[in-house]
């Protein structure tokens, strides 16, 4: 059985519960690993991050069959967690559906935790008749926050306790600034590519000699997410371009038709490169945080115009450093994974500690550093940005 130790954390007020030793490969876990770091370093936290037994995956596999039949949430195969202290909020992030089925392995969770917040990045309405034991967990958590807009169907089902909350960023860890790095990458694509654009551009690297960043395998394992994600960071900031869409662009049959975002536009935005692709269309939230001229310049991926805008948009170089500091400054100003944090503190009604205030602090001295680097660049004041 896992226990907090309360005699060396007898201050936390948080309990946070992670994924990280069930699930350490999975690249596409890295931005909410980098979550919990964050959190931990701006509050008083306690983690939980049990290991699977290795009946996990057998385990998994019924209770998910189980649970589309009735709302009987069963245990897939963790040990078995009892809190110790008590604490102000419990907070977890699951991934997956299935993941939630986890919380059944704690047995005193509401004993030990005033409140409970359960974010959940990825749960599509069309799964909602086949997940009826993972919407029974849902409930009895005090708020679950939502990384997509279209959530609606969730607030009756869960009594209107669901929050929307976009993805977040380690602005500090993705800045160019206050040492920019040359941008010796042409063009950077990680993830999900639509054929004609990606054909167009390899013609461009082959012709033109340009330095096209692209997957040549198909895996979504990693030896280790926090060097993954290193390495991300320093592509990243390294690069011109970055080829941004909405999320599952190329599996509508899984969003159900719905656009929605996530980290790449974030990752993109925060190391300054220019984001070229695709917007999520009909999406509200989106539209109110990437709300600048050229945040996005908007090629369709049905087509091969993607080499034309680039040499139109390489034509403005001050049009393209204007964008790259707001880019830069938004996210440092508002996208920071603290800012969710504090976000999520407010909900519940807790105050934030001064390591939030003290991030805070550098993060608004970060963006000043990078608009003072701008400034010989930019003819324009700053306030027409």
């Amino acid at each position: 059985m896992n226990k907090v130790n309360e005699e060396q954390w007898n201050q936390s007020r948080v309990l946070l519960y992670s994924h990280k030793n069930i699930y350490d490969q999975d690249v596409w876990r890295c931005p909410f690993r980098e979550f919990e770091r964050v959190i931990e370093a701006v509050d008083s936290v306690d983690v939980i991050a049990p290991k699977a037994k290795p009946s996990y995956q057998r385990g998994k596999r019924l209770a998910m069959r189980v649970g589309e039949l009735a709302p009987i949430p069963i245990n897939p195969g963790l040990p078995e967690i009892r809190i110790e202290k008590e604490y102000d909020l419990f907070i977890t992030v699951c991934e997956k559906v299935s993941e939630l089925l986890h919380m059944k392995a704690i047995k005193n969770l509401r004993e030990k935790c005033k409140k409970t917040v359960c974010w959940i990045p990825e749960f599509y309405f069309k799964d909602i008749p086949i997940s009826k034991s993972c919407i029974e967990v849902l409930k009895q958590f005090d708020y679950v926050i939502f990384m997509f807009v279209a959530n609606e169907p969730f607030k009756a089902i869960l009594k209107n306790k669901n929050q929307y909350l976009p993805a977040g960023i380690d602005t500090l860890n993705f800045c160019p600034y206050p040492n920019p790095p040359e941008r010796s990458i042409d063009v950077l694509s990680i993830g999900r590519r639509a054929q004609p654009t990606h054909q167009a551009l390899l013609r461009m690297a082959r012709e033109e000699g340009k330095f096209y960043v692209y997957d040549t395998i198909n895996a979504l394992n990693a030896h280790n997410l926090e060097e993954h994600r290193l390495m991300m960071a320093n592509l990243a900031k390294r690069s011109r371009y970055f080829i941004v869409s909405p999320g599952k662009f190329d599996r509508p049959e899984e969003t159900g038709g719905v656009s929605e975002f996530g980290y790449r536009y974030f990752e993109a935005s925060a190391a300054g490169t220019l984001m070229i692709g695709m917007r999520p269309f009909n999406n509200p939230e989106f539209d109110k945080i990437f709300t600048w001229p050229d945040a996005v310049i908007e090629v369709p991926f049905t087509s091969d115009a993607i080499v034309s805008a680039i040499h139109e948009f390489d034509k403005e170089p001050e049009r393209q450093e204007r964008v790259r500091l707001r880019n830069i400054t938004e996210c440092l100003l508002k996208h920071d994974w603290l800012y969710r944090w504090d976000s999520i503190l407010n909900w519940v009604g807790m105050q934030p500690l001064p390591m939030l205030e003290e991030r805070k602090r550098i993060l608004r001295k970060r963006a000043e550093q990078v608009e003072e680097a701008f400034a010989p660049h930019i003819l324009i004041s700053k306030r027409t940005v």
